[in-house]
């Protein structure tokens, strides 16, 4: 898709001709498409203020998988390091199986995708340029809701360094709301993904929307589907979340004199 601009004289002798105010034309070449490293920056400063602004919280995962249906808790905890810096450190509790509670044998829910809420959105950043070779596809004004369409694929496995996400081939893309530049949708393909002793592929479609915490917004995500195979092995997971909420901390300060009831 090529993005054509009109000449500034060009354009006042044509709104003269219709008749029209030489502002409105004036206003429309103002305007332009985005470039490439300005999405890119635009995606950077949003996951910086994601990493330095989210609070922990907490949400409801539901999965279906082969018939089997497991709710569980996915939690985000902050933790600070000595530096000053934060690690966001993601963890999910198994709660029911088949709306039985959880037990040992079948709390392992199976090949589930981690990582998604701490560093998933780092995948499409100017910190992983490195990492990704990005390329800008369209700007597509025919759906109800205008969106920018990124597609990626990762450098080859010699030239990437241990702070590539991705230390596997991988190709995918991401839609983004122009007007927030927030990522909606993210798909990715590892065509050679290890899958126990053997390798298959992995196909992973994550889907984002806009969750207040704390007073403040986050894109987070609402679905993620999973499709793996080998010759021999074969696992597909739909899972949902909702019900987010910042993580509360609360403690009682009693007096020294008292001391609280067994």
């Amino acid at each position: 898709m090529r993005f054509r601009q009109l000449d500034k004289k060009r354009c006042i002798a044509v709104a003269g001709l219709i008749g029209m105010g030489v502002w409105v034309c004036a206003v429309a070449v103002a305007q332009k498409d985005p470039t490439l490293g300005e999405i890119l920056q635009r995606l950077q400063e949003n996951l910086d203020r994601y990493d330095s602004t989210v609070p922990s919280f907490f949400c409801d995962e539901h999965v279906e998988s082969g018939g089997a249906v497991t709710n569980s808790t996915i939690l985000l905890k902050r933790i600070p390091r000595p530096d000053d810096n934060v690690i966001l450190r993601e963890s999910r509790e198994v709660k029911t199986v088949n709306g039985k509670p959880a037990t040992a044998d079948s709390a392992d829910g199976g090949i589930l995708l981690d990582g998604v809420f701490s560093n998933g959105l780092e995948l499409v950043s100017m910190s992983q340029q490195a990492c990704m070779d990005y390329s800008l596809k369209s700007i597509n004004p025919e759906h109800s809701k205008d969106t920018i369409l990124v597609e990626f694929t990762s450098v080859a496995a010699g030239e990437r360094s241990p702070a590539c996400l991705m230390q596997e081939d991988v190709s995918g893309s991401v839609l983004i709301d122009p007007k927030t530049m927030q990522i909606t949708r993210m798909q990715f393909h590892a065509p050679h993904h290890i899958i126990g002793t053997g390798m298959g592929y992995l196909n992973v479609t994550v889907e984002y929307a806009p969750v207040e915490l704390d007073g403040k917004s986050f894109w987070l995500p609402t679905r993620i589907s999973e499709r793996m195979a080998d010759r021999r092995f074969s696992w597909r997971y739909d899972a949902t979340y909702r019900n987010y909420h910042k993580m509360e901390v609360t403690s009682r300060i009693l007096p020294l004199e008292k001391t609280p009831t067994p």
